[in-house]
């Protein structure tokens, strides 16, 4: 909106978008009810103004506006329409390009480059030409052939123990994600057992109130 300035409504223009009062105090005095009642729009006298009653569609987006909407809105001091410039194109340094362009983001060009750096790592790892991009790349495909390699032979490194002994003995990692996946259960039984003792005891003292009264002894 910096480079646009509100314009009234002008009788014979075709409104660039729709035009809506809402229902307010017109401030105007009951002289121009009768002006108010030729657009069928609902009024009551308010403190000595014209009020109107409800929300109006006065005139709808590329209809002409007529000279009665225009004057009311001319008293009404509204200036519903707005006036600027919209950019087409930009030019900057011999280059023309769309305004769009300028709505572009820090993120968005993160992003672009992002995928610029997916590309050139994919294309490297292809060909088998090693650059900045694919180079963590190449280093651990390496390093999975590596342990691949030493599954295979009696080779070992510090990287590939871990991976010799699964192969050995999976159980050793299955008995150590159990208990994991066990504890949830556990506590879920726990706090099952938690509330049924409380239910008991609540059952228990249903016979035996703190303040029932004992029968008096007769003399």
């Amino acid at each position: 909106m910096d480079n646009k300035v509100k314009a009234p409504a002008r009788a014979g223009a075709i409104a660039p978008c729709d035009v809506i009062l809402e229902a307010q105090n017109t401030g105007l005095g009951p002289e121009k009810t009768s002006f108010f009642q030729a657009l069928q729009i609902p009024t009551k006298i308010s403190k000595g103004t014209i009020e109107i009653l409800n929300e109006i569609h006065l005139i709808k987006k590329e209809d002409k506006v007529g000279a009665s909407e225009a004057t009311l809105l001319n008293m009404l001091n509204v200036s519903p329409f707005t006036y600027g410039l919209k950019i087409r194109q930009v030019y900057d340094s011999g280059t023309i390009f769309a305004p769009e362009i300028l709505d572009i983001t820090s993120e968005d060009l993160r992003a672009k480059f992002m995928e610029g750096v997916m590309n050139v790592a994919s294309v490297s790892l292809e060909i088998g030409y090693p650059t900045v991009a694919s180079a963590p790349h190449s280093i651990v495909n390496g390093l999975k052939n590596l342990i691949a390699i030493a599954l295979e032979t009696e080779i070992t490194f510090k990287e590939a123990e871990m991976a010799k002994e699964y192969m050995k003995d999976p159980s050793k990692f299955a008995a150590a994600a159990a208990p994991t996946a066990a504890a949830p259960e556990a506590a879920a039984e726990k706090k099952e057992a938690k509330k049924e003792e409380s239910e008991s005891e609540e059952d228990d003292d249903m016979g035996f109130g703190l303040f029932e009264k004992q029968p008096s002894k007769l003399k």
